[in-house]
């Protein structure tokens, strides 16, 4: 031994202690271990997870942006209830366009409907078939345009405009009833911010 060299003497605390044994420090190794990999591991997957449902999202959000036209199915309630479009839900036929600039939103929508659902619609609306006056196209050819609708002449067709106070649409909505046990209903409603 070399006297020059101190040797480090046992502290007070350990004193008494036995030594940890092989295997037992291998158990508390690996308990280590995988309580680390679950902590890591389980809110890493989650994340995955959770990218990969918002990156789908936003493809279905991205998908409606950029449609250039309809497209097939029921607006989101929170649309309907923005735009104060109430549609039925045994509507068919139904589909939707909506246009959002700085001055002005659309929601262009369609469906085709029974007689009892249109004046549901209508009664949700606040008014009756009392407003809608024959002969009546509402939709501007603009707004015909924008959705891709044919408005023919030919046709028997109802019209009016809900006027309501800001921050309230205006709702637009023209009635094809050339078949009056399936009315085709035409909207736009014009929401300013």
């Amino acid at each position: 031994m070399n006297p020059s060299v101190p040797h480090p003497s046992p502290s007070p605390d350990d004193a008494g202690k036995p030594t940890e044994d092989r295997r037992h420090m291998v158990r508390r190794r690996w308990l280590t271990a995988i309580i680390i990999v679950l902590l890591i591991g389980i809110p890493a997957g989650y994340l995955l997870i959770s990218a990969e449902q918002s990156r789908d999202s936003g493809k279905d959000k991205a998908k409606v942006a950029s449609a250039t036209g309809l497209t097939e199915g029921f607006p989101s309630r929170m649309t309907r209830r923005i735009y104060d479009v109430p549609v039925p839900n045994a509507g068919e036929e139904v589909a939707y366009y909506e246009t959002n600039n700085w001055k002005t939103s659309r929601l262009y929508a369609q469906f085709r409907t029974i007689p009892p659902d249109l004046d549901w619609f209508l009664n949700d609306l606040g008014i009756n078939r009392s407003a809608l006056k024959k002969g009546r196209i509402t939709i501007s050819d603009r707004d015909a345009e924008v959705a891709g609708w044919t408005l023919d002449p030919d046709r028997t067709w109802y019209g009016t405009t809900v006027d309501q106070k800001d921050p309230q649409p205006t709702v637009d909505i023209t009635v094809d009833n050339t078949d009056p046990a399936h009315p085709f209903v035409y909207i736009v409603s014009t929401a300013t911010p």
